[in-house]
C-alpha cells in the first residue's frame, strides 16, 4: 500500500492542514487589529494597595501540604461516593474495603496531626524543636552541656 492509496488519507491531512492554518490566522489577526496597552496601566490592583515584591517570592511549605492534604481528602470524598451509589450491589465485600480504605486515611490524618502538619501556630514549632534536642541532650549532659529553656516556659 503506497501513501495516497487509503482514501481518508488525505482528508485527515486536509483538515490537520486547516486546522493549523485557521489557528495561525486566528493569531495574526489579534497581533494585527488588537487593542494596544501600556504595560504599566497593567498592574495588578487589589484591596486598595500596588503591589510589592516579585511573584517569585517563597512561600511556605504547609501552604504545600494543606494543598496536598486537601487533594488526597477530596479524592477520598469521589471514592466514598462512587462506593456509595453502588453499595447495595457491592454488599458486605465493597463495605469492608471502603472502611479499610477510610481507616487508612484516618490514620494518615492522626499522624499529620500528631506531627504537628496541620498546627500552623508556634506551638508546633517549640514542639519540634523539643524533641530535637530531647534526642540531643542526653549526649550533652554527658559531655558537660548545660540545660535549655524554651521561650514561654
Amino acid at each position: 500500500m503506497r501513501f495516497g492509496d487509503h482514501p481518508g488519507l488525505w482528508g485527515l491531512i486536509g483538515y490537520a492542514v486547516a486546522g493549523a492554518a485557521l489557528v495561525a490566522l486566528m493569531l495574526l489577526v489579534s497581533y494585527l487589529a488588537g487593542e494596544r496597552r501600556d504595560r504599566e496601566s497593567e498592574q495588578p490592583y487589589e484591596a486598595g494597595m500596588l503591589p510589592t515584591g516579585g511573584a517569585e517570592s517563597p512561600v511556605s511549605v504547609r501552604f504545600y501540604l494543606v494543598a496536598m492534604m486537601f487533594l488526597v481528602f477530596d479524592v477520598e470524598a469521589v471514592f466514598v461516593l462512587a462506593w456509595a451509589v453502588a453499595a447495595r450491589e457491592l454488599g458486605w465485600a465493597g463495605y469492608a474495603e471502603v472502611a479499610l480504605f477510610i481507616a487508612v486515611l484516618v490514620a494518615a490524618w492522626f499522624y499529620l496531626w500528631r506531627i504537628g502538619a496541620l498546627d500552623w501556630g508556634t506551638s508546633a514549632l517549640f514542639a519540634a524543636r523539643r524533641r530535637a534536642r530531647a534526642r540531643v541532650e542526653p549526649e550533652r549532659e554527658e559531655a558537660g552541656g548545660g540545660v535549655v529553656v524554651e521561650p514561654g516556659e
